[in-house]
């Protein structure tokens, strides 16, 4: 399966990153590269969980990330 990972700065330095079509799905690194092995992880253990619990694995709909500029 193949998911969608969204990267963000952390304020204390780092990164963190969520997962839109597995709610609740976050990691952390010090680098981009450590983030993405994290939350490859935390995928993994998500899914895990869910088949335990013997939950729907959700699979990722189509969906669009935007940017728009609003004047303040």
């Amino acid at each position: 399966m193949e998911y969608t990972i969204i990267f963000h700065k952390a304020e204390e330095g780092g990164y963190w990153a969520e997962v839109p079509a597995l709610p609740g799905c976050y990691s952390q690194g010090e680098s981009v590269e450590e983030t993405m092995k994290n939350i490859k992880e935390a995928i993994e253990s998500h899914l895990e969980a869910l088949r335990e619990d013997k939950q729907e694995i959700p699979t990722e709909g189509e969906f669009i990330i935007g940017k728009v500029k609003v004047a303040i």
